[in-house]
């Protein structure tokens, strides 16, 4: 016969709702199963008690018999053999049902036994351990719920290792009471073939033995049918036992081996974290607001699927998606009065899911799992391999690398070893070769024991800290540049305006501002403090890039942290590796340590690719630039247009001034030509010499002014 559908044991103890309802399916073809036997038994029990109307009896029976093929069984993987298997019982049972009579000892132990025996002993069974399996698997998720609600802070030993052992217990009896459970339904199938045919095979061999193999109706043929019939029922008992005896010890080695997870907390030093997972799943809880400042916790079964994060509660048919993983960041968090706590955000920010872990292990897992989910490792042809080597990177990027003081003292031993009289010479040679070289001392990147800032407490320097104050009380920054006020100092008017979500890993003051290697230096030294001192809080911000400034926005409140002008930003760039890290040096314009000025490089993480984050700001400075000449050039402009317009009204002024001494001069020598008017004697008026004189000087005058005009 072909092979039957069971129910794997290996997969009780991870009790996933995948599992649940492939049960739910079993269970539900134990109970047709139990309403389909209840039928034929009470059909056989009609033969058995009315031996008067055998004939109505068989009838129904073999009309039970034909039905089989109607009835929907959810395993019904080998209803072709059964349906043909029982379509000529129910052919020969029809042909015998008018003309036998069944003796009652006959068929009490050869028809009624075996059904009997099926129906009280093994559904019965059935039924049981579907009741104690309800009420272990309730007693698992009240000792859960107990251990999820155990306190941080108010951490009661007593009361710690008694919830422990109720975990453990339970899980244990959960456990158990669901492996033989799974084992009894898997029995189920085949009881169920011989519970169906072994009593027909009695029936018919009791009626073969009543007419003493005469009767017509029984040939050589149908003979050799029940004997086949009979050698595969053996072979189902024989396949079953084998199976039996199969699970029994593969329960037993699931006990032996599954002892150390029934623990909520195992030890790590016995079962070691897997960072290299790209696929995980399991049971978490899951933080729901439902207020202001209220949430509740919900525990479901949760894992992941390509590049997203789903989730599934208990009688659902499907999972559902609770975040795209993709570029996204995932940490370790401290929530309300939880352990085991990490808080995963989306690439936009948008999205932000608080989920608990059973311990550590799991936790530290989990986020692991999602690191590398993150990086899209799953999309790689051995993505287990790729994980361990970026695990294995990221250990290294927090151990501190001699590369540099190895380089220094390689340089230091050069220049001893060369002559002391071409000294000068050697030293203009080097800094000629290789100028690179003397920068990269660690002396020459970062002062020793300089302190690292891990949180954002402050303006960046004590000439914008006045206008951060006074700026950001009381007032929000728009991040997309819209503001009710008609002028920003910020640049809201600025032509480029891009926002990234970026997470705060610390600032440190610097010495150099040549190349990046300073940055590298510094995202060395505060990845590997941040390991030593175990410092995993990070603080999330929106950086806004305009052509005026760089702002670090709260995304809570919007509120500006820090602005940085695009002038005192020197250097820009990414880790040559992780991508997603990425700096900036500051040269700040107060302030002079040593007659220099003070020099800070502050190191970010980001959701999006540092070198996009750099080359915006590369963009906003050349645009700030060409700015700036624009404006220079329009001022010169309008200082050459002003010039103009002064010397045009001095010309204006001074040919107003010509045309009226013209004036002047026309009228003087329209009075000289008139002659004198006679006098009332007749005689003519005489003019004196200062009249003469004055004529002479206005026509000497008009002669000047031609001759300059």
């Amino acid at each position: 016969m072909p092979g039957i559908e069971k129910l794997p044991i290996e997969e009780t103890l991870e009790d996933s709702p995948q599992t649940r309802s492939l049960l739910g399916v079993f269970e539900e073809d134990a109970a047709a199963i139990t309403s389909y036997s209840h039928q034929l038994f009470q059909a056989m029990h009609r033969i058995y008690d009315a031996q008067n109307e055998l004939s109505a009896a068989t009838h129904l029976t073999s009309k039970l018999l034909k039905d089989y093929e109607k009835q929907r069984f959810p395993l019904g993987g080998d209803d072709e053999v059964m349906n043909s298997t029982l379509q000529q019982f129910a052919k020969v049972i029809d042909e015998l049902s008018s003309c036998h009579a069944v003796l009652s000892t006959q068929l009490a132990d050869a028809m009624m036994f075996p059904i009997t025996q099926f129906k009280e002993r093994d559904l019965k069974e059935i039924l049981t351990l579907k009741e104690v399996f309800q009420i272990a698997s309730n007693d698992h998720d009240m000792a859960i719920n107990r251990y999820s609600r155990l306190s941080k802070k108010r951490d009661n030993e007593k009361v710690k290792s008694e919830v422990m052992e109720d975990v453990y217990t339970s899980r244990k009896k959960q456990h158990q009471t669901m492996m033989h459970y799974f084992t009894a339904l898997n029995t189920l199938q085949y009881k169920k073939k011989i519970a169906l045919l072994e009593p027909l095979l009695g029936y018919m061999q009791a009626q073969i033995s009543f007419f003493k193999l005469g009767s017509e109706n029984l040939t050589q043929q149908w003979e050799d049918f029940l004997t086949n019939i009979g050698t595969s029922v053996q072979n189902v008992r024989r396949e079953m036992d084998g199976e039996v005896d199969t699970m029994q010890q593969t329960i037993q080695d699931l006990e032996q081996a599954s002892d150390l997870l029934y623990m909520p907390d195992p030890d790590p030093n016995k079962i070691p974290i897997d960072r290299t997972l790209t696929r995980k799943a399991g049971y978490l809880n899951m933080r729901n607001k439902t207020g202001l400042v209220s949430s509740t916790w919900d525990r479901q079964y949760f894992f992941t699927q390509g590049g997203n994060m789903m989730s599934q509660s208990r009688g659902d048919v499907a999972g559902g998606l609770v975040m795209d993983l993709d570029n996204c960041s995932v940490m370790a968090v401290d929530c309300e009065d939880r352990r085991f706590c990490f808080q995963i955000t989306s690439f936009d920010g948008k999205k932000v899911a608080i989920l608990q872990a059973e311990s550590r292990k799991d936790c530290e897992e989990w986020i692991a799992t999602i690191n590398n989910i993150s990086k899209r490792i799953y999309l790689s042809e051995n993505p287990e391999e790729i994980a361990a080597r970026v695990n294995q990177s990221a250990l290294e990027a927090v151990t501190p690398s001699p590369s540099f003081q190895q380089r220094q003292e390689s340089l230091r031993t050069t220049m001893q070893s060369r002559p002391k009289a071409g000294r000068s010479s050697s030293q203009s040679s080097v800094g000629s070769e290789s100028p690179a070289l003397s920068s990269l001392s660690l002396d020459s990147l970062v002062a020793p024991d300089t302190p690292i800032q891990f949180d954002i407490i402050s303006p960046v320097s004590e000439e914008y800290s006045g206008q951060a104050k006074s700026a950001t009380q009381g007032r929000r920054t728009n991040p997309f540049g819209e503001s009710g006020n008609s002028h920003s100092e910020d640049g809201e008017d600025s032509i480029l305006h891009q926002l990234f979500i970026v997470r705060f890993l610390g600032s440190m003051e610097v010495k150099a501002t040549e190349n990046t290697d300073v940055i590298y230096e510094t995202m060395r030294q505060i990845l590997a403090a941040r390991a030593i001192h175990n410092i995993f809080r990070m603080t999330e911000s929106h950086l806004l890039v305009t052509c005026e400034c760089l702002k670090l926005i709260d995304p809570q409140t919007q509120v500006t942290r820090l602005r940085f002008p695009l002038s005192s930003v020197v250097l820009c760039a990414s880790h040559q590796e992780n991508k997603r890290l990425f700096g900036f040096v500051l040269q700040t314009a107060g302030g002079k340590v040593d007659g220099r000025p003070v020099v800070v490089c502050y190191i970010f993480e980001s959701n999006n690719d540092g070198e996009k984050i750099c080359d915006s700001v590369g963009l906003a400075k050349q645009i700030a630039f060409h700015s700036e000449m624009d404006r220079r050039a329009t001022e010169k402009q309008k200082e050459l247009e002003k010039a103009k317009e002064k010397q045009q009204e001095e010309l204006t002024k001074q040919k107003q001034i010509e045309k009226q001494d013209l004036e002047e001069q026309s009228r003087l020598i329209a009075a000289s030509s008139r002659p004198n008017p006679p006098t009332a004697d007749g005689q003519f008026l005489v003019l004196s010499n200062s009249q003469s004189e004055d004529s002479d000087a206005g026509e000497e005058g008009r002669k000047k002014g031609e001759s300059e005009a």
